[in-house]
């Protein structure tokens, strides 16, 4: 009851921010920008567009990979046209192809750049059920299995530059709290809901992918630690962000009632604070492994917070980008006898 009493009412955490701090407040402590790199995935709009001006803004260059690159160049024209002389560069990716993400990284090795901020940020919410080219359930795919590989592909990158320059490297997983909603096996689910063995739920399916990048960081961690990289990995939980609740509705109540819900709701500059603050604030070096709400770390479920599911999660993974998904699905019993049972 507290925790929720210090949310509504945005009082400061530790770190300094709560709540309602905005993304532009959390970054003004933090050094000038102009030596990072940044990726930032899901940057055409919403939170992630937020998270990309306010790190321009700050001077950081950015790369923008996207789907659609007419989205693309519209937010990269918005965002200099507040920040003039802004380095922003667009590359294809679509995160539900694991072919996409091996072009894009190509694409973005061959420009030889560094790397020092990897945001994995876009998310998809697929209200019907839908395979991916590679074989895996669509939400899956795109939330964390493209992010997955994506990551993996730079980590000998975002080391080099780090060690090069001197600036430790940060990789961000944007999560959600509905990650605390999916129990059970999810390797099991995957591959049921893959295969149509059970009936498709997208809020169960949104957040199982959403339980996967909290494991991921959990690993990512330990393999960056083992790697010796100057690079850390955190995941956050950005809120839930306020909308117009109230549009095509009438009536006192109805009207109450929404105007109180999007009180316990955010404002898109409030939902990317938590992503810069855990992406650049220098009160986070050497943080690495942790769950971050409101700008302050913060408890994860039982089942994310699992050393052993997040290993069976990443070994899982690391398998399916490497063959074919579809290849690895059908051998998944055989798999889960031989190598996954904890």
């Amino acid at each position: 009851m507290f925790k929720q009493l210090k949310y509504f009412i945005g009082s400061a955490g530790p770190s300094g921010f709560g709540s309602k701090s905005t993304a532009e407040e959390v970054t003004e402590p933090c050094p000038d920008l102009t030596p990072i790199t940044a990726i930032i995935t899901g940057a055409t709009s919403g939170i992630g567009a937020e998270t990309a001006r306010v790190l321009a803004k700050r001077g950081a260059r950015l790369i923008l990979p996207a789907r659609s690159l007419k989205a693309a160049e519209e937010a990269k024209a918005r965002i200099i046209s507040e920040c003039p002389g802004s380095e922003i560069i667009i590359l294809p990716l679509d995160l539900s192809s694991l072919a996409s993400v091996r072009s894009f990284v190509s694409l973005f090795l061959s420009l030889d750049l560094p790397l020092n901020l990897l945001i994995n940020n876009a998310g998809k919410f697929s209200d019907r059920h839908v395979v991916s080219e590679d074989g895996v359930e669509m939400t899956f795919a795109t939330n964390y299995l493209g992010h997955f590989l994506l990551t993996k592909l730079l980590l000998e990158k975002m080391a080099e530059t780090a060690k090069m320059t001197g600036i430790e490297g940060r990789i961000v997983n944007v999560s959600s709290t509905i990650h605390s909603w999916f129990t059970g096996d999810g390797i099991q689910y995957l591959d049921n809901v893959t295969r149509k063995k059970i009936p498709y739920d997208p809020t169960k399916a949104y957040s199982f992918s959403k339980l996967a990048n909290v494991l991921h960081t959990k690993s990512l961690s330990k393999k960056l630690k083992e790697m010796k990289a100057n690079v850390t990995a955190n995941c956050v939980h950005p809120g839930i962000v306020r909308t117009r609740l109230t549009r095509d509705r009438e009536g006192l109540i109805t009207d109450v009632v929404f105007f109180l819900a999007s009180k316990l709701l955010k404002t898109i500059p409030q939902a990317a604070s938590t992503t810069c603050y855990v992406a650049v604030h220098p009160a986070l070096a050497g943080v690495s492994g942790k769950y971050f709400s409101d700008c302050n770390e913060s408890t994860t479920s039982k089942l994310a917070s699992n050393d052993q599911e997040a290993l069976r999660l990443w070994e899982f993974s690391d398998k399916l980008t490497i063959e074919k998904a579809i290849v690895g699905f059908k051998s998944f019993t055989s798999l889960r006898t031989k190598q996954f049972i904890v």
